[in-house]
């Protein structure tokens, strides 16, 4: 696939040198070697060192000498000078003397040019740290920056500055800056930054990295931002602290990549940052419409143009982590965490409707399927933290031409060993003396075949309701309404959809994550273990192979749903589903899943309540407005187009 800088991926070390306190010129020579590695190793557009990196940050009161800060600002101009054939935009810390006033800073610099130097806003002085006593508060320069000359060129000097390259708008953050309760990142972000350097020196105590990474995660997803942290490791004087050199990227709230800390050897880390997804994540956010209710932040910053960012190739290597199951990312132990939130918010939901309207009676079908298994075993839940006896939870099996004798016998067995209230009703001749009526060959197995078992069904189950005075609860799910999986007004209707937050991915983990605690779960491992299929015609016929993998069409939904482009979801699911599905087979249900997204609107514009789950809901009262009229043309074309490129 070509053009991928239309991605908007920007690549991002982030550095940690083994220092030499007070030794300028072999710290420069360090930190010029490793710019040098980094370079040629991923070429990344944006390389990110720690506070004071040049002189140490352990110097204390060498801060006081003259000499030092002489040496500094040459040094400086040879890392400038010895780094000018990087392309990377290179940000390091250093000690500066201006207005005979010291300042702990970040000198920006690219290509031989110094962009700008960024002041240190906020000094910690207490504890362990004493920085009043060396260093001047940058906001003593004022709000607008000075225009200065240093390490022998001209650029400005301030805390309110934003550096342009490409796509990327990045503001600094020196360490405290990050602690405090209104950061500086916070007026940047409001101003346009998306990125966030911070160039650290903080030290390690138990429990403190834990601290960085909660105040990390907030920030990135609180601001919507990429957010690079690097502190000081190895070197840094150990006279009563210990430096473990922690490097993090963060990007909205996730984690892209981190080092091993107390690393002896000079470290670094890369992560290629999703520049469009922090925009869109932006646009659907309310909180940057607010900016006239904030008096503060109509700062005005300056905007340094320091070019077009590098051009890297992320086609071969993506360096950020790519999850498979984006609705239940993570280890067994998150995944069980998830499934556990997921299942009690159906739970609650259910419950909360129950006692609203004075019901202790449902009734819903059960297939001997996934989705029915779960939405009896949240019902079954409800009740019993309702105090209301299973026996109030009639459940129906409706066989017909389809059915098999495996999915049959595990409704039966479920629905017998959860002791809920059990009836079957078999609806061959109903629907047979239906098809009659209205004309319909026996033999013609077609949408009205199918769709006429599915609606004697749903019929079944509300008339069921009506007499013993409870309510339908739906099984249908969240995957099968963005594909329009369903039957409308058939078992797309209910009158309370349990599933209809829940993707038909972590349907399967819920149902085996539940299992685990019950007695019936061989029962329902066979159940999961049975492929997914809506049984409406005589013999095998199975849904993947009809529509299309779910673990693709989740995977869609979820991209689809944070704004991304037919080339982002396909790029993505390239990299993620690599070594199981061929471009040109993931191509193809991508196309199937636009298309039918579109034209399925009809049937979410009506969707009956049912909870939120995760972070996609496609209810037309809650998080999808969607005309039913809207023209998937130009989705098409760019997939039309994608084709054209792999074909070659």
């Amino acid at each position: 696939m070509n053009n991928t800088d239309k991605l908007d991926f920007i690549r991002i070390a982030s550095a940690c040198p083994q220092v030499v306190v007070a030794d300028v010129m072999e710290n420069v020579r360090t930190i010029a070697t490793l710019c040098h590695q980094i370079e040629a190793d991923c070429s990344p557009s944006i390389i990110t060192f720690p506070e004071l990196c040049i002189s140490g940050y352990t110097c204390e009161e060498m801060f006081n000498q003259q000499a030092l800060y002489e040496n500094v600002e040459t040094a400086l101009e040879r890392l400038i000078d010895e780094t000018s054939n990087c392309s990377a935009l290179i940000a390091v810390g250093l000690p500066l003397i201006y207005n005979s006033r010291r300042y702990n800073v970040a000198a920006l610099f690219r290509k031989g040019r110094l962009m700008g130097i960024v002041p240190k806003t906020y000094l910690p002085n207490s504890a362990e740290f004493y920085e009043a006593r060396y260093f001047e508060s940058g906001s003593s320069l004022g709000k607008e920056p000075i225009k200065i000359k240093y390490a022998g060129q001209e650029c400005l000097l301030g805390a309110l500055q934003i550096f342009d390259l490409g796509r990327a708008h990045i503001g600094v953050e020196i360490c405290q800056d990050l602690w405090v309760p209104i950061s500086p990142s916070s007026y940047a972000a409001l101003n346009g930054a998306n990125v966030i350097l911070n160039l650290s020196a903080s030290n390690e105590v138990c429990g403190k990295n834990d601290y960085r990474k909660a105040l990390l995660t907030s920030t990135s997803s609180r601001l919507h931002i990429a957010y690079i942290y690097t502190s000081s490791g190895y070197g840094e004087s150990s006279d009563d602290l210990v430096w473990g050199g922690s490097c993090m990227i963060y990007e909205d709230g996730q984690l892209l990549c981190e080092n091993t800390r107390f690393d002896r050897n000079a470290t670094w880390i890369v992560a290629d940052v999703d520049l469009s997804g922090l925009e869109s994540a932006r646009i659907h956010s309310s909180n940057y419409s607010l900016e006239g209710n904030w008096p503060e932040i109509n700062r005005v910053y300056q905007h340094i143009d320091c070019g077009q960012s590098t051009s890297t190739d992320f086609r071969n290597k993506l360096f950020r982590p790519i999850e498979q199951h984006p609705f239940f990312p993570g280890g067994i132990e998150q995944i069980k965490a998830q499934c556990r939130e997921a299942f009690n918010i159906q739970v609650t939901g259910l419950m909360t409707r129950l006692e609203h309207i004075h019901c202790s009676k449902c009734v819903l079908g059960i297939s001997g399927g996934l989705d029915s298994t779960l939405a009896l075993l949240v019902c079954c839940e409800a009740f019993d933290r309702l105090g209301i006896e299973r026996k109030g939870i009639l459940a129906v099996t409706m066989p017909c031409f389809g059915t098999s004798n495996r999915t049959h016998d595990n409704a039966n067995s479920l629905m017998k060993e959860l002791g809920v209230s059990c009836k079957e009703i078999d609806i061959a001749h109903a629907v047979k003396v239906h098809l009659k009526d209205i004309g319909h060959p026996e033999d013609l197995h077609d949408a009205a075949y199918e769709n006429a078992q599915a609606r004697e069904r749903t019929q079944i189950l509300m008339d069921l309701a009506n007499s013993i005075g409870g309510i339908v609860v739906g099984t249908g799910d969240l995957s099968e309404l963005a594909l329009g999986w369903c039957t409308y007004n058939g078992d797309h209707m209910s009158m309370y959809g349990v599933n209809a937050g829940v993707p038909k991915t972590l349907v399967r983990e819920i149902t085996r994550w539940r299992a685990e605690s019950l007695e019936c779960k061989d029962t329902i491992t066979d159940i999961i273990d049975t492929p997914v299929s809506p049984e409406l015609v005589p013999g095998e016929q199975i849904t993947e192979d009809l529509v299309g993998p779910y673990e693709l069409h989740d995977y869609f939904l979820w991209h689809f749903f944070d704004g991304d482009s037919p080339k982002k979801i396909f790029f993505y699911s390239l990299h993620a589903f690599q070594k199981t599905y061929s471009p040109q087979t993931i191509l193809k249900w991508l196309k199937v899943f636009y298309k039918r997204f579109f034209s399925q609107q009809f049937k979410r514009s009506c969707l009956p309540n049912g909870p939120k789950v995760c972070k996609v809901s496609l209810s037309p009262r809650g998080d999808w407005r969607m005309s039913t009229d809207t023209s998937s043309k130009l989705w098409m074309e760019e997939l039309n187009t994608i084709e054209t490129t792999i074909n070659k």
